[in-house]
């Protein structure tokens, strides 16, 4: 078994609960499930069709400014920007236009033109997207390829902090959830 986002074979096992068991790579602290625990594609979008994320709901707008309003004060006005993983809702994309800035969306299952990746940017958001991604390696070599000079990349998710509080931690019972980082694994990357 190699780590998904640095390829070291030095994983132990880290938590077993009811649906899966959870490995932790030794180098880059990275948590994650392994392959054939994860989900289809089919049964991947269907749990994300879930989601009753809204672009006008006031609650996930609050939510998403702990990403818009950092990358707003971070870069210059009528910046241009692209929301990886955006979801059926754009909600952060609009969140960051009404800021000024000019935004494309990429979501793999609601928004799969992919020629706004043939572009660069001044600034990418992948906000609640990172635990989902299987490869997370390429997933972030690519966001990077996505970066103009001096740009910004924005990532935002729940971090693992010890074995004890991820085994009651509710961020792993979503299915769709496969990778857990922790402020090494930031660190690392």
């Amino acid at each position: 078994m190699q780590c998904p986002l640095c390829a070291s074979d030095k994983v132990v096992d880290y938590h077993q609960d009811k649906k899966r068991p959870y490995l932790q790579c030794q180098l880059c602290d990275l948590v994650f499930v392994p392959s054939k625990y994860q989900l289809s594609s089919e049964d991947e979008k269907s749990e994300y069709d879930k989601h009753e994320n809204q672009v006008d709901d006031p609650g996930y707008l609050n939510f998403l400014s702990r990403m818009a309003n950092p990358v707003n004060d971070r870069v210059k006005n009528n910046s241009s920007g692209i929301d990886i993983g955006s979801g059926p809702a754009p909600a952060l994309a609009n969140l960051l236009e009404h800021y000024g800035h000019q935004m494309a969306v990429y979501d793999l299952y609601y928004f799969d033109d992919k020629s706004v990746l043939d572009k660069t940017y001044d600034f990418v958001t992948c906000t609640e997207v990172i635990e989902h991604i299987a490869q997370p390696n390429k997933f972030i070599s690519h966001l990077l390829t996505l970066i103009g000079a001096d740009g910004l990349l924005g990532i935002m998710t729940k971090l693992v902090i010890n074995p004890e509080r991820f085994a009651t931690w509710h961020y792993k019972n979503d299915p769709t959830h496969i990778c857990f980082y922790s402020q090494k694994t930031f660190r690392f990357i």
